[in-house]
């Protein structure tokens, strides 16, 4: 299903988990290599420079050189991956803004399938 959301001009975070996400769901352990998610790796390529951009994983430590040794070989820019996440829900708190601005946002996606939401700017929030 493909949604569309209206965001701020305001600098963003964006957080993604990786498997089943971005990559194929455990691809790295059944072929030996992770392989991007239609669109995937398009997607992080237009994310604008100054927004910050956050992996999340239930990989852990052992999986850390494969893992950004994948990213570097497609040269994603990121600014942090979080190893040993829980395998459940992932919460995201944040505050609203004074002019009622939500500053938390969550997409769920079918797994092993790129997210087909789109994101626009409204200057006006």
């Amino acid at each position: 299903m493909n949604k569309k959301h209206k965001v701020s001009p305001l600098g963003k975070t964006w957080i993604f988990d990786l498997d089943g996400t971005l990559v194929k769901h455990n691809g790295y352990k059944l072929d030996g290599e992770d392989s991007w998610l239609d669109g995937a790796l398009e997607y992080l390529r237009q994310i604008p420079k100054q927004d910050m951009i956050v992996f999340l994983t239930s990989r852990t430590e052992k999986e850390k050189e494969l893992t950004e040794n994948f990213l570097a070989k497609y040269n994603v820019r990121y600014d942090m991956i979080v190893y040993g996440a829980g395998y459940g829900e992932r919460i995201l708190v944040n505050d609203c803004k004074p002019s009622g601005l939500r500053t938390a946002l969550a997409v769920n996606t079918q797994r092993d399938r790129f997210m087909e939401d789109e994101f626009e700017i409204d200057e006006t929030l």
